[in-house]
């Protein structure tokens, strides 16, 4: 057959095709590409070839410049740059806060900027339709009585609203044959390979591994008195009053921990005011906790989040190299790492703890957020001595654009460790 018949066979319209049909012509649209490409007179191959080398950052940018995406599908902010990937939506980074709040099985969020995405991901992601598709089903019963949030809404607007839209789901009816809805929910268990850092983890004084899930109201409530407000500190050139910013749990009052509780809020009601990633890098020396090793692993906590890293079997120098990251809520709390090792048969063995201080890191990051250099501005430094579990001196330092600080800290409430970690601030607005 020529090119020019094939060309006339491509082109010839299809009025109404059934599903058998339809399956049928994919079959002869195979087809007729390969004899494109055994062609030699073709540049068919060549144009082919550029247009599924597009890497999935910029099909992702195709989503999004869609007209159902380009604003939020729950309060209708312009140019939302989140995902919930098992949900299939584009989200503002305010609506963004209450779906991580629900938690991983009902809403994974995933950031257009700083996530790094796959493949599979934006294939996921296209076949289940943007926020139109999505909205014919979570909002399908949704009445004139019942007022969705705009962008300038309260965060408890927003909560109310996202939790019955999509925990509940009280809108929700589903037009789809049920073998594509089946499909459909079959997706929100898929395990997807950007940051670890999106799964929250609840666990008790000492963890299990096998018990990751969101963090229930209850476990909210009972860690609630380790909230503690963070006076804002004066931004300048440099970051003063760095000094104090490590502290010793164990070395807080309890009116401390009684105050705290009159400024909790539930989740899902909690402001956000940005993220922070950490990159947890190494341990050293850690404490033995088996006959002669350990299996060491690492929980962050950040108010009502809580993440973990992977299990290292049998070392005391674990190299973890694994990237986390947390939203930052208002008032702001003290990240926490708690080291464990990991056991089969009994409960995991406490390799020691420390606790961060984060505010300057956002103060920084709030006053950099626009700087278009391209040096490196050391922002402000924490001076290890006596005082501070800090190992050598800790800088905040501007680097492409990016606030980013590394800590090298001995563990405390433990005979020995050092944990080697490198945080970075992301302000609200991106």
């Amino acid at each position: 057959m020529s090119v020019s018949g094939i060309l006339g066979v491509l082109m010839t319209p299809v009025q109404e095709e059934s599903a058998s049909d339809h399956h049928k012509s994919s079959g002869s649209w195979s087809s007729l590409r390969d004899l494109l490409y055994a062609d030699p007179s073709t540049s068919w191959a060549s144009e082919d070839s550029a247009i599924f080398s597009i890497g999935p950052l910029e099909r992702l940018e195709n989503l999004m410049n869609q007209s159902g995406n380009m604003f939020c599908a729950d309060c209708g902010s312009p140019d939302p740059k989140w995902v919930s990937i098992n949900l299939g939506v584009f989200i503002c980074i305010k609506c963004s806060g209450v779906h991580r709040s629900m938690g991983v099985h009902i809403s994974k969020v995933l950031s257009v900027k700083l996530d790094e995405w796959t493949d599979e991901q934006v294939d996921t992601l296209a076949e289940m339709g943007g926020n139109k598709r999505a909205n014919m089903k979570y909002e399908a019963m949704l009445s004139d009585k019942i007022k969705k949030p705009k962008p300038d809404s309260t965060i408890e607007e927003r909560s109310d609203f996202i939790r019955r839209k999509y925990e509940r789901q009280q809108f929700f009816s589903s037009n789809e044959p049920p073998e594509t809805y089946s499909s459909i929910k079959s997706m929100r268990h898929i395990k997807f390979s950007s940051y670890p850092s999106n799964t929250n983890c609840s666990y008790s004084s000492v963890p299990s591994l096998s018990s990751c899930q969101s963090i229930s109201s209850s476990n909210n409530s009972s860690t609630s008195g380790d909230k503690r407000i963070s006076e804002k500190q004066p931004t300048g050139h440099r970051i003063h009053g760095l000094g104090h910013a490590f502290r010793n749990s164990w070395k807080r009052k309890e009116n401390e921990h009684k105050g705290s509780k009159k400024v909790n809020l539930m989740p899902g009601m909690v402001e956000f005011v940005g993220l922070i990633k950490v990159n947890i890098i190494r341990g050293t020396n850690l404490a033995i906790r088996d006959v002669m090793t350990s299996d060491p692993y690492v929980i962050l906590t950040l108010g009502h989040q809580s993440l973990r890293t992977r299990v290292i079997k049998n070392n005391l120098n674990p190299v973890w190299n694994e990237k986390l990251m947390l939203s930052i809520p208002d008032p702001i709390p003290p990240l926490k790492l708690i080291v464990y090792d990991k056991d089969t048969f009994t409960q995991d063995d406490h390799m020691g703890e420390i606790e961060i201080d984060i505010q300057p890191l956002l103060t920084a990051a709030k006053a950099y957020e626009n700087s278009t250099t391209t040096k490196s501005i050391e922002l402000g430094k924490w001076i290890a001595n006596k005082h501070n579990t800090l190992v050598k001196d800790s800088i905040i330092n501007l680097v492409d654009g990016k606030v980013k600080q590394d800590i090298t800290i001995r563990l405390q409430n433990v005979e020995r460790g050092v944990l080697e970690i490198e945080l970075e601030c992301v302000p609200l607005s991106q």
